[in-house]
């Protein structure tokens, strides 16, 4: 089937959505007279690789006693998150990334499948339980050795041993090279003393801290025979099992936060804590009895960013979890709006559905376009980290490619589900402000999403880095005539697109027609050429006004990379909204029923074209697309959202969400069956013969 953007094989229907919106809309693919998605189908793709895994665990959270009741306090709602992280344990959840040899299945793509679930019961229980086995014990597990792992990964698995994972500091946030914490080796007692020596220093957020925790992996400088190998992990025990603080371990409790309050989160700092030298994590660096340091990576910067790169888990689940909850708002907010009606027509007829107003359709379809995309796109993250953390694609080369993956997906999905989150609950306008419906509690426990594990931003810059120095590799060694070939290339494609001869020559193609311009460059082709186009020369530009830098003093550098530190992350997330459309793309190629993949194809072009409307300015500024195609955009935005406004409930329902998941009344049902009690009043009222007369019907005569 050709791949077209908005075209179909089905002759053009007046039964489609009128502007204003209309009470004969159609509202299914049958009424439309279009192909229908095989919901199952499309169900089993958005599951991905690891589904089974996923049914497995929607199955144990439609278990109440998973999930969050709204009002509790914050003292209650922490016991019984803390209750719910321990019954996880008893039913396999913490278990699925070990080793057999401690009780596991060794299968880090579950591991992380099963744990972005979690949040559909709530956020709280799914963080912390995961700072309890993917920061906690997974400190312990990617860090530390044999002896570590056969001393307490038993007990962490079953939560009988809670932790927490004390990197973070006040003054340092994600500048972990930079901590003050010290780990001090004192080789007449065989023991590193932990010490905070000022109040930025204090450990901070961190989940377990305030009440529950009984050790923590704590990130300290490893300082022996009076040198700083830089940072290092620690097991540090800090409470005792009645809860009680160990000598030199301080704590404060972090109070109410904005979200996610059923988890402890806390302070910590250390007064000359003293823990044996066996204490070390030292998979990567380690301290002999008399002092002496050994590490198998002797680069101090490379062996930093290894220790680091063990933990991008939580990088990845992160932006599964958002993704889910995406799904939610949207499952919510679609399902409400095929049901809720307002305003008649003007003419008298019955009130008109919310989603049959292209307005709805506007701020609702494009986010559903976008939420698929994000899943597709995960999954391929999801595959990479298995095949690193598996063993079956542990290379240096795949284990960068994976940071910089999670790197560049975590923020777009997690910032996205915050504007999601938040639309979804305007576009149910009064009952989606109401707790019971979950919107708002769901937007305010993942605020911190787009923070935690990394702040976005940061994220971003480390991508828009790894971006340029892939574009540098391709000139290391080139020789005179490649260069001259790419200065000739760059220097045309200068005068080509920014003096607007490509733009006129599209404007001359058009011949004036919007339908043209959608059919000559605004397909599947033409998407990708426009936004890796624009990857390529946001990062060719960066790259250009940051090369004066290497003949610079140094902190005439730093000053010019600040002055393009915001270039350099709007390119890094160009590149990420690129590897959604692409993945989106690969799935559709991979759809064989005919009918499924046509929506889908609609779908993922509506994905396309919004996020060439969202950056149009940066496309007509540097002569990518003429005026009239520009004009195009918009209107087949609107046109693909009218297209897919039948299929927007089978495209819901393919989440799979059941009602143990959803949770919300004005997604049960409950809203249809108003409306129809409340038509149905109104018809019985005018056959009855006893319905009052309208006002201005006396007037008229």
């Amino acid at each position: 089937m050709t791949d077209t953007v908005v075209r179909s094989n089905t002759p053009a229907t007046n039964r489609r959505t009128p502007a204003g919106g209309a009470p004969t809309a159609p509202h299914t693919p049958d009424e439309a007279g279009e192909p229908r998605i095989d919901i199952d189908a499309v169900a089993a793709m958005l599951r991905g690789t690891w589904g089974d895994t996923r049914l497995t665990v929607r199955e144990l959270i439609k278990d109440p006693a998973y999930w969050r009741i709204d009002g509790q306090s914050v003292a209650e709602h922490r016991e019984r998150v803390m209750g719910q992280v321990r019954l996880l344990a008893q039913n396999g959840g913490s278990s699925r990334a070990l080793p057999p040899e401690y009780g596991g299945l060794g299968d880090n793509g579950a591991n992380l499948a099963g744990f972005e679930e979690l949040v559909l019961a709530d956020p709280s229980m799914q963080i912390k339980s995961g700072v309890q086995w993917g920061l906690f014990g997974s400190a312990v597990l990617q860090l530390g050795t044999k002896t570590h792992h056969d001393r307490w990964v038993a007990d962490i698995r079953d939560a009988k041993l809670p932790g927490a994972f004390a990197m973070t500091e006040i003054g340092h946030g994600s500048d972990v090279a930079a901590i003050g914490t010290t780990a001090t080796y004192d080789p007449e007692t065989e023991e590193f003393v932990i010490h905070t020596p000022f109040r930025a220093a204090w450990k901070d957020y961190l989940g377990n801290a305030a009440v529950h925790g009984q050790a923590a992996t704590v990130f300290a400088q490893l300082i022996t025979n009076g040198v700083n190998h830089g940072v290092h992990c620690f097991f540090v025990p800090i409470r005792t099992a009645d809860g009680e603080l160990l000598p030199g371990v301080q704590s404060e409790d972090d109070g109410v936060k904005g979200g996610l309050n059923g988890i402890d989160n806390g302070r910590l700092a250390f007064d000359h804590v003293r823990v044996p030298r066996t204490n070390l994590l030292n998979r990567y660096g380690d301290v002999a009895a008399d002092g002496t340091y050994s590490s198998p990576i002797e680069s101090t910067g490379r062996r930093f960013f290894t220790m680091l790169g063990a933990l991008v888990q939580g990088r990845v689940s992160l932006d599964g979890a958002a993704t889910i909850a995406s799904s939610l708002a949207l499952h919510v907010a679609i399902t409400y709006g095929n049901q809720r009606r307002q305003f008649d027509s003007g003419a008298g007829t019955d009130e008109v559905v919310l989603l049959d107003y292209g307005k709805h359709q506007r701020r609702l379809l494009p986010l559903l376009a976008q939420n698929y995309a994000q899943f597709f796109a995960h999954d391929e993250l999801l595959q990479k980290f298995d095949g690193v953390f598996g063993g079956t694609h542990d290379t240096p080369a795949e284990r960068e490619d994976l940071e910089t993956l999670a790197a560049a997906l975590k923020p777009l999905s997690t910032w996205n589900a915050l504007s999601t989150l938040q639309e979804a609950r305007e576009a149910c306008g009064g009952s989606g402000f109401m707790a019971e419906n979950r919107l708002v509690g769901l937007r305010s426990d993942l605020d911190v999403y787009v923070t935690f594990e990394g702040d976005n931003n940061v994220l971003l810059q480390l991508v828009g880095k790894r971006l340029l120095a892939d574009f540098a590799a391709q000139f290391k060694g080139a020789d005179a005539a490649k260069l001259a070939k790419f200065a000739a290339r760059q220097t045309a494609g200068k005068v080509f697109h920014g003096a607007g001869l490509r733009s006129l020559g599209q404007t001359v193609a058009d011949f004036g027609s919007t339908a043209r311009s959608v059919e000559l460059g605004l397909r599947a082709e033409q998407q990708h050429e426009l936004l890796s186009d624009r990857v390529e020369q946001m990062i060719a530009d960066v790259a250009g006004a940051l090369r004066p830098a290497s003949k610079l003093p140094r902190e005439e550098a730093a000053a010019l990379f600040n002055l393009h530190q915001a270039e350099l992350i709007e390119a890094a997330r160009a590149h990420g909204e690129l590897l959604q459309w692409e993945a989106f793309s690969d799935a559709v190629k991979a759809t064989e029923n005919d009918d499924t993949r046509q929506v889908l194809t609609w779908l993922r072009d509506l994905f396309g074209l919004h996020l060439i409307e969202k950056h149009l300015a940066w496309h007509l500024i540097n002569g990518r697309l003429s005026t009239q195609r520009a004009a195009a955009v918009s209107k087949y935005v609107d046109r693909l959202c009218a297209r897919l406004r039948p299929h927007a409930q089978d495209l819901v329902d393919a989440f799979g969400l059941e009602p143990e998941h959803v949770r919300a009344p004005i997604a049960s049902g409950v809203e249809q069956n108003r409306q129809d009690e409340a038509r149905q009043y109104y018809a019985d009222l005018a056959a009855s013969g006893d319905a009052p007369v309208p006002e201005k019907s006396l007037k008229k005569k």
